[in-house]
């Protein structure tokens, strides 16, 4: 148990690091390599194609949302009860792969923020806390956010290979030997080592877009049935009381249709939550 929880903060460390260093990377490649060899200038003095412009504003908007949200599951922690801190002791027949212990009303155990947790959902790792009734709506706009960036570097970095280095990708197969053939002709010196690390990003962008694309259909449907991620892997069915759309209104707020656009509180404060002490119950 003890080499368990070393290996959880750790990962609850490098996570976030790791997190920051691929968003480094990512835009230096779009402004370093992608958008001046996709889209060249004809001149030093020319003004800027209007399709470097569109591409540019696309990127930064997508980029800006992801960075925004996950600063704001951050700011926003999720709410802790009220109750005395106790840490409870972990039953017998606790699952070893939960990593959170069931108490009253919604409210779970986690081990890593010593917390606690009115409505956990679950800890992520890369933003360093737990998800929960606060900071749901964040999270879930940054996977949004986040899968669209990574996709839309995937579509860039394929336009930048194909025409820097001529590799065409008609056939469906080029992508999936492209890793292990790079790999070996790196080796033997046919390939430098900025083509394999752009290959090696592709599978990143795609591998990290497609996990979050569907961890964020995972959650909304869980909020639409007004059940979280504890009380699934628990066996817990919850039957909500409230119809899915307010299940949503509950999560996403009154202004939802701003915080689609704009990484802003749309979220009501926890005084008011306190205030509906039916919001915590299941």
């Amino acid at each position: 148990m003890l080499a368990r929880m070393l290996r959880l903060r750790l990962l609850n460390a490098v996570a976030p690091a790791y997190f920051f260093t691929a968003t480094a990377v990512t835009f230096i490649l779009h402004f370093g390599f992608f958008l001046p060899t996709i889209f060249p200038s004809s001149g030093s003095e020319s003004p800027l194609k209007g399709s470097t412009v569109l591409h540019t504003s696309v990127f930064l908007f997508m980029m800006l949302n992801a960075l925004g949200n996950y600063i704001m599951t951050i700011r926003y922690p999720a709410e802790s009860a009220n109750d005395p801190m106790v840490i409870p002791v972990c039953s017998p027949d606790c699952s070893d792969r939960i990593d959170a212990h069931y108490l009253l009303n919604g409210r779970h155990f986690c081990k890593l923020c010593k917390k606690v947790i009115l409505k956990r959902d679950h800890h992520c790792f890369f933003t360093g806390n737990c998800i929960g009734n606060r900071n749901m709506r964040y999270f879930i706009m940054f996977c949004i956010y986040t899968s669209c960036t990574c996709l839309y570097s995937l579509v860039l970095g394929v336009a930048f290979l194909t025409v820097e280095y001529d590799i065409s990708f008609e056939n469906p197969l080029t992508f999936l030997t492209l890793l292990p053939l790079s790999t070996g002709y790196f080796f033997i010196g046919g390939v430098s080592g900025l083509q394999l690390f752009l290959v090696i990003m592709l599978y990143v962008w795609l591998g990290i877009g497609l996990v979050c694309a569907g961890f964020c259909c995972q959650q909304v449907l869980l909020v639409a049935r007004g059940q979280t991620w504890c009380q699934l892997q628990r066996g817990t069915l919850v039957q909500s009381r409230s119809p899915w759309r307010s299940n949503l209104r509950d999560v996403f707020g009154t202004r939802w249709g701003l915080g689609l656009v704009w990484p802003v509180r749309t979220v009501e404060t926890s005084a008011e939550a306190h205030a509906n002490p039916k919001a915590h119950t299941e």
